[in-house]
């Protein structure tokens, strides 16, 4: 292919300014490295991008999911949420040591609040009084 158009790219990725943006991603890759899947052919960097795209030898949604990634500063990992630990326990006896540095939990009880509780208690609070002192 000695040139490549955007209507060679266009039946790949239908948006032009996908296009765009994953030919520069390309290119970049190219450019850090990356293996070409097209003959260069003396063309540069954003060129070869766009002959890779036009002839299907790289993936656009690949190049996408693989863009999306490289601007991403904060990459979100699915991890179980912990269980809520209530903070307050119950006035039971202290705990048997079943052996050396290990507690027995079984006896352990934690007071358990509702939300309606917690909302009762919220509305019965008083803002401090404000000084002319601050």
């Amino acid at each position: 292919m000695a040139r490549v158009t955007v209507e060679d790219c266009i039946d790949k990725v239908e948006n032009r300014f996908e296009l765009v943006l994953l030919a520069a991603h390309r290119a970049r890759m190219i450019s850090s490295g990356s293996p070409l899947t097209v003959e260069r052919d003396n063309d540069k960097n954003p060129v070869v991008a766009l002959r890779e795209i036009a002839e299907q030898t790289v993936s656009p949604e690949d190049m996408k999911e693989d863009l999306i990634h490289s601007l991403q500063k904060y990459v979100e990992v699915d991890e179980p949420e912990a269980d809520a630990v209530p903070l307050v326990p119950s006035s039971q006896p202290q705990q048997q040591t079943t052996q050396v540095n290990q507690v027995d939990d079984s006896a352990v009880e934690f007071d358990r609040m509702s939300e309606e509780d917690l909302l009762r208690g919220l509305e019965g609070l008083v803002p401090p009084e404000r000084t002319d002192d601050i």
